[in-house]
């Protein structure tokens, strides 16, 4: 107990305090790097083929292994860090994080980078729900924990969109590795750091861990991620590389869910999805992912193979999504104390679903003037959604439970993020590849390449040559941005239907006494550490369960207990609600 009651009055001097704020940067500093890392690879991909070589299933695995690993494990360690400390988990994740990139900066094989990325998933997925969790726990207030959710989602909005342009400066002036390298004496900073300002917090801890039940959600989230990048890679959903591991997730996941209903102690207590703002905030983070990863993947295509531009010139072209995701996270906390979540979250799927009917005007001609106000009003109504989302899914969890539900949150992200994919670029295919069938002279092997991709059918033509590969090109050109329109159609359909699901949320923020998110075992250790007001004189009360209050106690009730050194001079002698008279 005394390990807990040091943890509960550390935790209660951050949260006094600015000390606070130093946590949030922390907290967003180790978010960035995570987030950095999820597409920094991106642009690094031909100079890491160049370089080691690897086979077509090798270099998919480069890719993949790291958001793969990373969603799969996020409810494991985000569970974990409720029972054993979510300050311990964050700093292990910090020390294999910044081993795996020093492993994958050397790697000499496409095998060793496989490996590296993976731990480096493992290290993300012990990060990211234990930085969310610790927010929850340092801002008790949900005015101040508006605030903080706000500059955290802008801080993975800045991560997201950086990471390409960041990953083509290194690649251009130094070599693949330096995307791995520029993690490390960022860790070795945070480490330190981290140890001393961040403070321990745990879940109840009742009962034992799950171990069983933590690997078994952990193989069932894999399963549905790995089966929906492949849909999202071009393989059919009759394949035994999508099937197979959709159905064997699928079932692992029922599994899961009903042995958590059982247990007296679960790792997820299932009873937070009957709540309805909670189930209906995950749905919610779900769709906007979804809108999002798949329209992004699309429009770099698009800016790069339909207008021609540089992959650091696309970087800024996307800039403005960037700069506008961050404004509506800043001032998020704002716009969610007067409007309230209901209408926050359902405007911002609104907005989104506007913008994205806007650039349907996209065609074959640059117009920078339409795309950035498109980009504009896209981030900006993307993240005033998920900001709205994750602060009501947060809110109503309970705060023994803040490791839990932060790994939901992420892991829905991953899953929306994954379908986004899988299903918006079915749609383009099923609309882009059809209309190639009508070029005259292109054998059926040329036909089949080109209609993968644009990039292909760009590399057929070049082949080819002569008017029949102008024709080809004219003509993958042409019908990739007819598949494009349908797709910003069938998401704008989405977020509209997401707008129609937020009708569910709360229409106020409500905003409970701080204290209410005590535990047991923190409002212990605030009794016995922590002197406290005195009354008329009185001497200092008893913890308050273990006496029995008088009439005249019981009509004054403090609204907030208060460390008696914190309080002015003038403040002591007077009950809180009372004035001198």
């Amino acid at each position: 107990m005394s390990g807990t009651t040091a943890a509960g009055a550390r935790l209660r001097g951050v949260g006094d305090g600015a000390h606070r704020w130093i946590v949030l940067v922390v907290l967003c500093v180790s978010l960035l790097l995570v987030a950095l890392d999820a597409t920094v690879l991106h642009v690094a991909v031909p100079a890491v083929s160049a370089d080691l070589n690897p086979s077509g299933v090798e270099l998919l695995w480069i890719v993949d292994a790291y958001p793969l690993v990373c969603a799969s494990l996020l409810i494991l360690f985000g569970t974990l860090g409720d029972r054993i400390g979510r300050r311990r988990v964050l700093l292990l994740g910090y020390g294999l994080f910044g081993a795996a990139s020093a492993v994958a900066t050397l790697a000499h094989s496409p095998e060793v980078l496989i490996g590296a990325r993976a731990l480096l998933g493992v290290g993300g997925a012990m990060i990211m729900p234990a930085t969310l969790s610790i927010l929850r726990a340092v801002f008790p207030d949900r005015r101040e924990r508006a605030m903080a959710i706000g500059i955290w989602t802008a801080v993975a909005a800045v991560g997201a969109a950086v990471g390409p342009v960041l990953g083509g400066f290194l690649v251009e002036h130094f070599w693949w590795g330096s995307v791995f390298l520029i993690n490390i004496p960022l860790l070795a900073v945070l480490l330190p750091l981290g140890r001393v300002v961040l403070p321990e917090s745990k879940g109840c801890g009742d009962g034992p861990w799950d171990v069983l039940g933590a690997l078994m959600g952990a193989a069932g989230v894999l399963g549905l991620v790995f089966g929906i990048k492949r849909l999202g890679a071009g393989e059919g959903p009759l394949s035994p590389l999508t099937l197979v591991p959709l159905c064997l997730g699928a079932a692992l996941m029922v599994l899961f869910v009903r042995r958590q209903r059982r247990r007296t102690h679960p790792l997820i207590d299932m009873r937070m999805f009957a709540k309805p703002t909670f189930s209906t905030s995950v749905g919610c983070i779900v769709l906007a992912m979804l809108a999002l990863v798949g329209l992004e993947l699309i429009a770099v295509q698009y800016l790069q193979l339909v207008l021609g531009l540089s992959p650091l010139e696309t970087g800024l072209r996307l800039l403005p999504l960037t700069f506008a995701a961050m404004a509506a996270g800043v001032t998020g906390s704002a716009t969610l104390r007067r409007v309230g979540p209901r209408r926050m979250v359902a405007w911002g799927f609104v907005l989104t679903a506007s913008a994205v009917l806007l650039l349907v005007q996209m065609g074959q001609h640059d117009r920078p003037a339409l795309l950035t106000t498109g980009f504009v009003l896209l981030g900006f109504g993307l993240q005033t959604t998920l900001f709205g989302a994750y602060e009501s899914m947060l809110s109503e969890a309970p705060a023994e439970q803040a490791g839990g539900a932060a790994a939901i949150g992420e892991t829905s992200y991953q899953l929306g993020a994954g379908m986004g994919i899988a299903l918006l670029g079915s749609v383009m295919n099923a609309t882009y590849a059809p209309a190639l069938s009508s070029v005259k002279g292109v054998p059926g092997t040329a036909e089949t390449a080109a209609s993968s991709s644009l990039g292909e059918a760009y590399a057929v033509a070049a082949r080819l040559g002569g008017p029949v590969g102008e024709s080809l090109r004219h003509a993958a050109r042409h019908s990739f941005v007819q598949g494009l329109h349908v797709t910003l159609l069938v998401s704008a359909g989405l977020l509209l239907f997401g707008a129609l699901a937020a009708l569910r949320l709360p229409k106020v923020m409500e905003c409970p006494d701080p204290d209410a998110d005590e535990t047991p075992e923190t409002r212990e250790s605030y009794e016995a550490e922590e002197p406290y007001e005195t009354r008329d004189g009185q001497e200092p009360h008893e913890p308050y369960e273990a006496r029995e209050a008088s009439p005249s106690e019981q009509q004054w009730p403090p609204r907030q207990r208060r460390p008696l050194e914190s309080r002015e001079p003038s403040e002591t002698a007077v009950p809180a609600g009372r004035g001198p008279g």
